[in-house]
């Protein structure tokens, strides 16, 4: 092989390393507080899988509404809910056709002390506590759900004054898991651990009392980056993890 031979191959060569390094991209990814854990593991996975890199900012389903309505760089949101995501589609915010849902949540009535919450429920009207924590039902689709369940049992106006309040799922689990509730409203994937038993004591609360928390996805910006992760979410390797993680898939 002569020189100039071997330096046509040479910068070939760099040149497709550079073109493979160049589609790589950041994508930045608006994700509903319930969903944390198991989309950290999603992230995980897709940028193993694909060489992009997913930055992951998690919050409240409505705060995360307001804030892409007020221009924030999102690239794909994953609410806790149908509701922001088709306004966002409606307000022509969103990509064509992009809407899916990912998963559908479960609610719980969660303690860290075995023995507290009994399968039924029966604490919420008998029990002798002074903190329920939920989640801002203004503002979070797993406390509207809490709310339901409440009213269901003509409880609500009376946990009001009993009821401490986060901005999300992910506040309200922190208020019952330090103890400064002694039970909370959670989602079932905060508390469902894959090789342990669920610490504590649960109800685990009859859909019929709640409206169903069916969880989609919307694609902000129409880039490749996004595009691929979207087209993860929906493979079986990702169906799997979302499933493992305590939630119901489709």
């Amino acid at each position: 092989m002569n020189f100039r031979l071997l330096l046509i191959l040479l910068l070939a060569l760099a040149s497709g390393l550079g073109s493979s390094h160049s589609l790589a991209a950041e994508i930045r990814v608006a994700v509903a507080s319930n969903f944390a854990r198991a989309m950290i593991s999603l992230a995980r996975d897709f940028e193993e899988k694909s060489g992009h890199k997913v930055k992951l900012v998690f919050g409240s389903t409505g705060k995360h509404y307001a804030q892409i309505r007020n221009g924030a760089p999102f690239d794909v949101f994953f609410a806790a809910d149908i509701k922001r995501p088709k306004l966002l589609e409606e307000e022509g915010i969103t990509v064509s056709g992009s809407r899916f849902t990912y998963a559908t949540g479960k609610l719980i009535l969660w303690s860290p002390m075995s023995g507290y919450v009994d399968s039924e429920g029966g604490v919420l009207s008998h029990g002798s506590f002074e903190h329920l924590a939920i989640a801002n039902p203004k503002l979070a689709p797993y406390g509207r759900a809490a709310r339901e369940v409440l009213q269901s049992r003509s409880l609500w106006n009376e946990m009001k004054q009993k009821a401490v309040r986060g901005e999300n799922i992910g506040q309200a689990f922190q208020f019952v898991s330090s103890g400064n509730a002694e039970l909370g409203f959670v989602a079932y994937s905060q508390v469902k651990n894959i090789d342990k038993p669920i610490q504590g004591s649960y109800w685990e609360v009859p859909q019929s009392l709640y409206t169903p928390i069916a969880q989609q996805a919307v694609l902000l910006t129409n880039n490749e980056a996004g595009r691929s992760f979207i087209s993860y979410i929906k493979s079986k390797p990702a169906l799997k993890i979302i499933s493992n993680q305590g939630y119901e898939i489709l």
